[in-house]
């Protein structure tokens, strides 16, 4: 699999990486339901055989389980593989409720916890999860910069920020990376956070690239209708009317250009995300083995012209019917 290098860093990531969040269970807030740990492992395992080279995760995916797995994982592979997580969102008590806090005693705390959950001595990609509080932006930055001088961190990244954000954190250390939810169905980002980035040398990372598994071809309208209350698509406006029939009409339109590519409809909507140059990788989950040896190929898929100007016919009468 194809490699890009992430932003200014020395880090060459491949185009896929492997995503987390679902392996933290449906067991909180945001939860994607039920989910084995073994199936867990061994999807990481088989995303490793595949040339896939990073992993991504947080603290709060599963509060902490989503780590502790990783770190279980890799064990005996961490030379090989970049490991990713994330701060700012924390839980407390019994209740587990979930808080936002940007504070350096507070991100100090959470970077030592995932240190011991992934097992490693120092984690390569650190990022802010949200920038919020917002009037915490610059005390919790400037603790992402302190940890890359001591050593904690290797490099400091942000996910979820706006261009006025990036800006307010490039001011006071260099921005590594850039996380932001990027799709066919969410495009927010090409206007001008993609400039930017280019111009500062900022690697930028797509989650959601297709759309939390809408933009495959095993998510129906049937399928849809039977999530547990446990996951959270199932209260996610893009698999809710009126947007849903909107949604399953495109992705009926996308499979006609998948089919005559050859590939899968899942692989042509990694190829199209990856397609821009500001774009260093995109970050597809799994939940047991089988489902990323698909999705691992899309990173050396290439479309041509034709193909992107047949999609963006597709994605304008969306937004039109929108």
């Amino acid at each position: 699999m194809q490699t890009r290098q992430l932003g200014y860093s020395d880090l060459h990531i491949s185009t896929i990486g492997l995503g987390t969040w679902a392996m933290g269970g449906g067991d909180w807030q945001f939860g994607w339901g039920p989910q084995d740990d073994q199936d867990s492992i061994a999807a990481i395992h088989e995303a490793l055989d595949t040339g896939i080279n990073w992993i991504d995760t947080a603290a709060i995916y599963g509060h902490g389980r989503s780590e502790e797995i990783v770190g279980k994982a890799i064990a005996g592979r961490r030379d090989s593989l970049v490991v990713a997580t994330k701060c700012s969102r924390v839980w407390e008590g019994e209740s587990r409720e979930i808080g936002k806090s940007l504070k350096a005693a507070s991100i100090r705390r959470e970077v030592e916890a995932s240190l011991r959950r992934l097992n490693v001595e120092v984690i390569d990609l650190y990022q802010i999860h949200w920038p919020e509080p917002d009037e915490e932006i610059e005390e919790g930055w400037a603790t992402m910069a302190a940890l890359v001088q001591e050593g904690k961190i290797r490099y400091a990244g942000v996910s979820n920020f706006s261009l006025a954000q990036l800006k307010r954190a490039q001011a006071i250390h260099p921005v590594a990376s850039l996380q932001p939810p990027y799709s066919m169905l969410r495009r927010e980002i090409e206007a001008d956070i993609l400039p930017y980035c280019a111009q500062n040398q900022i690697g930028v990372i797509a989650y959601s690239p297709m759309q939390a598994g809408l933009q495959s071809r095993k998510m129906t309208r049937e399928r849809i209708a039977q999530l547990p209350d446990s996951d959270w698509r199932s209260r996610n406006r893009f698999f809710q009317e009126p947007q849903l029939s909107v949604n399953l009409q495109l992705i009926e339109g996308l499979r006609g250009i998948a089919d005559r590519k050859g590939i899968s409809l899942a692989q042509l909507s990694l190829a199209w995300v990856l397609r821009r140059s500001e774009m260093t990788a995109a970050i597809v989950g799994a939940r047991k083995p089988g489902q990323i040896i698909e999705t691992a190929l899309a990173g050396d898929i290439q479309l041509n012209q034709a193909e992107i100007d047949q999609i963006e016919v597709i994605l304008q009468k969306r937004e039109a019917a929108i």
